[in-house]
């Protein structure tokens, strides 16, 4: 079984911007995810049989969606500023479309439906631990960054992405990238 997931890639040009963004993140508690994995997930599969990822990239294929501009903006949280667990940057443009659009091609497989309504954007820190230290730093650095603008990208393709679990971080690998019409 492959731990597999669909996602939409950041240009190369973002991930400098991205790290920098990170650097004003760095506080106790918080790990960042490596600049060069940043992405924004359309759907996270879970563990998917070696002999079904031709079956999905075909399915995949069939997705109805035209490239288009996206912009990585704005600043926010999971699950909640109370509760903080996840920091990301927002991912503006058609994803909602596009994620509607993997749902459907997807739907004879039965993969799980995601939890709550889909929210488009690229994880930057996971929340280990905060103290109430911390938690001040971190609301204070939110509001600084809270307008952060990385600018825009054409989105022209998403990949089925492999996922291995190390206790250094994840290892990303692409099984399949699927161009957009």
């Amino acid at each position: 079984m492959i731990r597999t997931f669909i996602a939409v890639e950041l240009p190369d040009h973002m991930k400098e911007a991205v790290r920098l963004v990170q650097e004003e993140l760095a506080l106790k508690g918080l790990k960042q995810v490596d600049p060069e994995l940043v992405h924004v997930t359309l759907k996270f599969l879970g563990d998917v049989a070696e002999s079904q990822v031709g079956v999905i990239s075909n399915a995949l294929s069939g997705i109805e969606c035209s490239s288009f501009n996206a912009r990585i903006t704005g600043i926010g949280v999971f699950p909640k500023p109370s509760y903080i667990k996840v920091v990301w940057l927002g991912a503006h443009g058609e994803f909602e479309l596009l994620h509607s659009e993997v749902e459907r091609v997807l739907k004879p497989f039965k993969f799980k439906k995601d939890r709550g309504k889909f929210a488009a954007h690229a994880t930057l820190t996971r929340v280990k631990h905060m103290d109430n230290e911390t938690k001040t730093q971190l609301a204070e650095i939110l509001a600084r960054l809270q307008d952060v603008d990385l600018g825009e990208f054409q989105v022209d393709s998403i990949a089925l992405k492999k996922s291995i679990l190390t206790p250094e971080g994840p290892i990303y690998t692409t099984l399949k990238d699927i161009v957009l019409a």
